[in-house]
Order: structure tokens, then C-alpha cells, then sequence
């Protein structure tokens, strides 16, 4: 099957605060990331359904990766992991 995506990923474990108007914050952490976005795991919570968009913000351990929120979608949605989107 040939691979159809447009940017490479990394596997990486980032921590991910998102942010959703109704639901609040949520918490999980990447498994792997690129420029387009980011493949995420829940912690012990459904994903979200594909479509939904959010507020993101990545962080290390000692400080966020970045200050502002960015605004991502979720593209795909498995029962424990999402992929989300930056909007570009």
C-alpha cells in the first residue's frame, strides 16, 4: 500500500494539552508528530469524533513547547488515539 501522507513523521512522546469549548482540558501524549499534525493517545478517555476542533498546546518536561494555542482538528479518531490536524 503506498504511503499517501504529505510530511514525515517522528515517533516522539510529547505531552498535549488541548483545550475543547464544552469539554474543558484534556490531556494525552504523541506517539508520533510531523508538520501536519500529530497522532495522539487519551489518557483513559474516548477520542473525540473526527472533525471536532480544538485548542493545542505542547509541552516538555520543563515548560511548554509553545506559548500560544494552536487550533488543530481531529482528521481521525480510534478508540484510544486521535489524529489532529494543524490548520494551515
Amino acid at each position: 500500500m503506498k504511503d499517501r501522507r504529505r510530511y514525515s513523521r517522528t515517533a516522539s512522546s510529547i505531552r498535549v494539552e488541548m483545550l475543547h469549548e464544552t469539554l474543558g482540558p484534556m490531556i494525552g501524549y504523541t506517539t508520533d508528530i510531523s508538520e501536519g499534525g500529530a497522532r495522539v493517545t487519551m489518557e483513559g478517555r474516548p477520542t473525540l469524533p473526527e472533525g471536532t476542533e480544538l485548542m493545542v498546546k505542547f509541552a516538555k518536561a520543563v515548560g511548554p513547547i509553545n506559548e500560544q494555542a494552536v487550533k488543530m482538528r481531529v482528521v481521525r479518531s480510534e478508540k484510544f488515539a486521535m489524529g489532529l490536524a494543524f490548520f494551515i
